[in-house]
């Protein structure tokens, strides 16, 4: 089974921002499993103050991020690149359960293996509670 996941590095400008969009679209699919096939196997993860590892704990933490982060909408934008790294910005939207809206934004630092699947994710991030007339990232 090819296990392959192009964009392959090392990453041009282009392929670098190919990247970052497929991410981008899969994370706003808010499907676990699916997000979870762009990480090597044994993938390391920091998140905040969790450190995962492997794609199980992937999912596992993306399941319970998205039962708990509800409508949820993120955008990426490419910061820099070199060889198999890659470097975003990012912001999302989400409310909690109480209707508490948010507004998280962050930094990801990726390493990639040869075959293009995510072998590194490390990830700052910081919240800020806003209005719903305050949210910028709909649809």
């Amino acid at each position: 089974m090819n296990s392959q996941k192009p964009p392959l590095p090392p990453f041009t400008t282009e392929t670098a921002l190919q990247k970052v969009q497929a991410a981008e679209d899969a994370w706003n699919s808010r499907d676990p499993e699916r997000v979870a096939l762009a990480y090597t196997e044994d993938s390391e993860w920091r998140n905040r103050d969790v450190f995962l590892s492997g794609r199980a704990e992937i999912t596992a933490f993306l399941r319970a991020k998205w039962d708990r982060e509800l409508d949820y909408r993120l955008r990426k934008e490419l910061w820099a690149h070199t060889g198999n790294r890659i470097s975003v910005r990012f912001e999302y939207e989400w409310h909690d359960a109480a209707g508490q809206w948010w507004r998280s934004y962050g930094n990801e630092q990726w390493e990639f293996a040869p075959d293009g699947l995510m072998a590194r994710r490390y990830a700052s991030i910081n919240d800020l509670a806003i209005s719903a007339a305050e949210r910028r990232l709909l649809g």
